[in-house]
């Protein structure tokens, strides 16, 4: 392991782009096939990581989506948050928020609740034994209907108090920001957080950030590198203080790059840019192989890792005192690194 991958490795880090549906491995899968006797159409670990075959974003939407129908129970979403907790935690991911997506399984006859509670059992047990922090954020599939969106923010409003943010997700293609500008106007005057996906080189994708920015009034926005091609977006969105949750390797799975030099061109224009993994059993690299990626193409150094974990921190959605305690410890993390190489 070099040095670099190992700087990053201990870097105390937070996650703020992680589908938990896309944390579904391939191994957990079968074992959920199993216990709701459940047929897949493959016999071997082989055969299903080969059936993964995507090029762009609605390819790779139709792999995700298929692979979603094992999770049943509160048990399977338990299971599921579970084993991508004790992931991160390995990795040194000190707090996670993360995306789930109740259309894609109430839609099958899921009930909300028996999601909602697996994965919420699962970060309250994720605090109490592994000491990660981690919130939910609810996600809108933009391919359906904005009525649709709504009846699902209201039906969230029962659990108010166990999600923290509201985003939007799925394919981008004639479904821009403002298709939902009611939903998130509903969803800001509950008290929600806002954020919402403009996914890489998307036709309109600059007019997706403008909408995001200027009709929805978003804090954050999920990938988002084409902020790059506007010079008024990126002045608008540093002076707003917008966090930019960029996911290399998915970038490089949809797009044929990384799209490394652009996450170091935000850092430069003081954009609040954040490294993340996005959905990493597809991709095959959890939040550490993707900083790792991302450095080795852009040249980063250790103070510009440790700049992305800080910008994560300080975008994040905790409170005011988990958020300074975080950057406290990334803070002792880097003057005790800088000594080491001195």
């Amino acid at each position: 392991m070099s040095d670099m991958t190992s700087f990053i490795r201990e870097l105390p880090k937070a996650e703020l782009h992680l589908h938990i549906e896309g944390t579904l491995e391939p191994e957990l899968r079968f074992k959920l096939a199993a216990r709701n006797s459940i047929a897949l159409p493959y016999s071997t670990l082989e055969e299903m990581r080969a059936g993964y075959l995507f090029h762009d974003l609605p390819s790779f939407l139709a792999v995700y989506y298929d692979a979603m129908s094992v999770l049943k129970t509160s048990q399977d979403f338990y299971d599921l948050a579970w084993a991508y907790l004790e992931r991160a935690h390995a990795e040194n991911v000190r707090y996670a928020e993360i995306f789930f997506d109740p259309q894609a399984h109430t839609s099958r006859g899921v009930a909300f609740h028996t999601v909602l509670s697996g994965l919420r059992n699962a970060v309250l047990d994720g605090r109490r034994l592994l000491g990660i922090r981690a919130q939910l954020i609810m996600c809108i599939l933009r391919d359906h209907s904005a009525a649709y969106g709504m009846a699902t923010l209201l039906e969230s409003l029962a659990y108010r108090d166990l999600i923290i943010g509201i985003g939007l997700d799925s394919d981008e293609a004639g479904n821009p920001p403002a298709k939902f500008a009611e939903v998130f106007r509903r969803a800001r005057e509950e008290g929600y957080r806002l954020t919402m996906h403009c996914d890489v080189d998307q036709a309109g994708s600059t007019d997706h950030i403008r909408q995001c920015l200027d009709v929805i009034g978003v804090e954050r926005i999920d990938h988002g590198v084409n902020v790059l091609d506007d010079a008024s977006l990126v002045a608008a969105a540093a002076a707003r203080g917008i966090g930019f949750t960029v996911c290399p390797v998915s970038n490089r799975y949809v797009t044929g790059e990384l799209k490394a030099h652009e996450l170091r061109r935000m850092l430069q224009r003081g954009l609040k840019v954040t490294v993340n993994s996005d959905d990493p059993a597809y991709f095959d690299a959890y939040v550490t192989d993707n900083l790792v990626a991302a450095a080795a193409a852009a040249g980063l150094t250790e103070p510009d890792l440790v700049q992305l974990e800080r910008n994560a921190f300080e975008v994040s959605w905790l409170g005011p005192g988990a958020k300074d305690a975080l950057l406290g410890e990334l803070d002792r993390f880097e003057a005790a690194a800088l000594s080491e190489e001195a």
